[in-house]
């Protein structure tokens, strides 16, 4: 099977530290990062964030990098929309695209930058949380949050079948590839479609078999989760708190900063 984050996260370092604590560090980036004004303050939590995922937590950096590149695609191609189609202020850049005007004002870069840093600080907090907890261990963690067990429940279900069918379906579309199923854009349809059909069909068959799995060992609606406990060293504490506090006075100091 194909490595899942799940794998780099056991692998982790950072897995063995408090799991409460590393839950705030992200909500804390999260909510700074979406309530600040300037982008420099998102920017230095990304910044802090994959430092301490690279570095501390030992994540590949090619790995991080891949991660961050699909959904910084979605950012940048908004980000682009934003900064030339709306703003005010003097221009920056100013063409025409097949006789159509465009222009980069002030205002609209900055709007660009904004959603961009914050877009990057939250992929980074999430992706830090992703490669250093195990899921297992975030769910027991949000099952002491006394959320709903049964949204949790479906969590863990839903999380750990996702890989289950993408492993099926890469061995499915390895054994088609070594029979030539893909020699051709005829045969890549038959075979996607082939593909498709059967990966519905082993989806349901697993979805039986697990009821009835489920059942005979007396599942009563509710799954057993337990938390690891794991202290708080000093050291973690302070590095923390610093880090709140350098994060808290940059956004202090620069939410009327403009860097346009």
């Amino acid at each position: 099977m194909t490595n899942i984050l799940d794998d780099y996260a056991l692998m982790s370092p950072l897995r063995h530290r408090n799991n409460w604590l590393k839950l705030a560090i992200v909500l804390f980036g999260l909510l700074v990062g979406v309530s600040s004004t300037s982008p420099i303050t998102p920017f230095f939590i990304a910044l802090c964030m994959s430092f301490t995922t690279i570095v501390l937590g030992r994540a590949p950096f090619k790995l991080y990098l891949k991660l961050l590149l699909a959904p910084l695609g979605f950012a940048i191609t908004g980000v682009i929309i934003i900064a030339f189609f709306s703003g005010s202020g003097h221009e920056l850049l100013s063409f025409e695209l097949i006789g159509y005007p465009l222009s980069v004002k002030a205002d609209g870069l900055e709007l660009a930058l904004l959603v961009l840093s914050r877009s990057l600080s939250g992929m980074c907090c999430l992706y830090f949380l992703s490669l250093t907890t195990p899921m297992i261990e975030l769910f027991a963690v949000l099952k002491a949050t006394r959320l709903p067990e049964s949204v949790i429940e479906l969590s863990m279900l839903i999380y750990r079948y996702i890989f289950v069918f993408l492993d099926m379906a890469l061995s499915i579309r390895y054994a088609q590839t070594v029979r030539l199923g893909y020699s051709n854009f005829r045969r890549s349809i038959h075979s996607m479609g082939m593909l498709g059909s059967t990966l519905f069909i082993r989806t349901w068959e697993q979805g039986d078999k697990l009821f009835l799995a489920m059942n005979s060992r007396c599942y009563d609606g509710k799954m057993t989760l337990f938390e690891v406990h794991r202290p708080l060293r000093a050291t973690e504490l302070v590095l923390t708190f610093a880090y709140f506090l350098s994060t808290v006075i940059l956004f202090y100091f620069t939410k009327n900063i403009s860097i346009v």
